[in-house]
């Protein structure tokens, strides 16, 4: 399954189902609506009337990307998807991208996850200014450091994930639930000596609506970061 987690994209949704459905024309996609006041809800229902394999899922009194990230991989699990597919919902990933990651998946099915990386050979950020690309490199760079991960891209959702590798992490061990819970799964999944890969994707600055990452959410999650640097193992 692929899943896209929502808050307010009623300006991008159909072109991200759309887009999905072209490209994985097999799988389901799984929208996961955090009960947007714009409709985006409303929107993938009328798609799914038309198509078995379009389904939105909104959570009526959860916000957050973190958690949605998390309800839908334990949907993946509790529904036994052999893969779990995710990526941003404001088409700064191109949906196209994903055939290439489950492609990668199936192609050497040992990895746990398949990373999509703006920061390996390949890989691209278009309509960032270069301080904005420094920054994120940065904090990347930190990021994987301080973790010890074997990754140079831990921030970005695009992924597919081996399922039973997730469902072996025991999802309410995370101790995070906000935006930090992208480094923290394969933070889990590294310590479990799980492989990972990385493949060059091209990040596109969103063109319609606005993004929901706070000043504040960006530095909770450092903070989250540093303290799961320095916390035992889990499990």
């Amino acid at each position: 399954m692929v899943a896209v987690c929502t808050y307010n994209e009623a300006e991008n949704i159909e072109l991200m189902v759309s887009g999905l459905r072209q490209a994985l024309p097999d799988t389901d996609v799984i929208v996961v609506d955090d009960n947007s006041p714009d409709g985006t809800a409303q929107l993938v229902r009328e798609m799914a009337k038309l198509d078995s394999l379009v389904q939105v899922l909104v959570r009526e009194n959860e916000r957050g990307l973190g958690s949605a990230i998390r309800f839908a991989m334990q949907y993946s699990i509790d529904h036994g998807y052999d893969y779990f597919m995710n990526l941003d919902g404001d088409l700064s990933h191109s949906p196209d991208q994903m055939k290439s990651l489950f492609s990668k998946a199936l192609e050497d099915r040992g990895f746990a996850v398949v990373v999509g990386s703006r920061y390996v050979s390949g890989g691209e950020i278009i309509g960032w200014p270069l301080r904005r690309k420094l920054m994120s490199r940065l904090v990347n760079g930190f990021a994987t450091t301080c973790l010890r991960l074997p990754v140079r891209d831990c921030s970005g959702s695009m992924r597919c994930y081996r399922v039973n590798a997730l469902a072996s992490l025991g999802l309410e061990n995370l101790r995070v639930n906000g935006y930090a819970i992208l480094e923290e799964v394969l933070l889990r999944l590294h310590q479990r000596g799980e492989p990972m890969a990385e493949i060059p994707i091209t990040f596109t600055e969103r063109e319609r609506g606005y993004s929901k990452l706070t000043i504040t959410e960006a530095m909770r999650s450092m903070i989250q970061i540093i303290s799961l640097a320095f916390r035992p193992k889990v499990g």
